[in-house]
């Protein structure tokens, strides 16, 4: 394998990755902030478009390029900046075209074959369902963890000792004044039941540490 063909095949690969990253962040939306359900068919015309659309910006890459080589030709001159381009420049230039094109006309083939269009939905669905499980597992870890299992209890513990110091027994006494004042000024019968604040995110038996 050449080196032009080295660049497509290297190109085809990051058009693919961003091709099932822009799946996988449609089916995110689709079927879990609009609560549908997935279906491989629905997602067929989107992943076309997206091939498409990505062989397109690599058709406009090709024409630019196309064109800085027009310009250079047949300049001797020092350059005055990095895409001032030279005729020495010209035979690169020619090369990152044709790599530009082959590219679009790669992505354009798979955008036409119903399996390769198919497989490529297939693995957004499973990056997709993975993200959603890594996000329950993280979750899951983080509201069921006891203080005996949390490798940074004891690190964090004194940070929390201070957010009750500073935030919440202040609110706490802020809230029994208000209290005692409605006490006062309510009938015997008529004592407003005003719930409490919670302190959270803290072990309670910490209070007596």
């Amino acid at each position: 394998m050449g080196k032009t063909a080295e660049a497509i095949a290297e190109g085809v690969s990051i058009a693919s990755a961003a091709a099932r990253l822009a799946i996988r962040n449609r089916i995110l939306v689709e079927t879990i902030a609009h609560d549908e359900q997935f279906d491989i068919v629905a997602f067929t015309p989107f992943a076309r478009e997206t091939l498409i659309a990505l062989a397109d910006e690599q058709d406009e890459a090709a024409a630019m390029v196309k064109r800085q080589r027009k310009k250079a030709w047949g300049k001797f001159t020092d350059p005055d900046g990095t895409h001032d381009y030279r005729d020495r420049d010209t035979r690169n230039l020619r090369r990152r075209g044709r790599q530009y094109a082959g590219v679009a006309q790669a992505l354009r083939r798979m955008a036409d074959d119903p399996h390769v269009v198919r497989s490529l939905i297939e693995q957004a669905r499973d990056a997709a369902w993975g993200d959603v499980e890594a996000n329950l597992q993280r979750r899951l870890r983080v509201e069921g963890m006891r203080p005996d299992l949390d490798p940074d209890y004891e690190r964090m513990r004194a940070a929390r000792m201070q957010s009750i110091r500073l935030v919440d027994i202040p609110r706490l006494a802020a809230h029994k004044r208000h209290r005692d004042e409605s006490d006062t000024d309510a009938a015997p019968d008529a004592v407003p039941a005003t719930p409490s604040p919670r302190i959270s995110g803290v072990d309670v038996s910490e209070l007596d540490s």
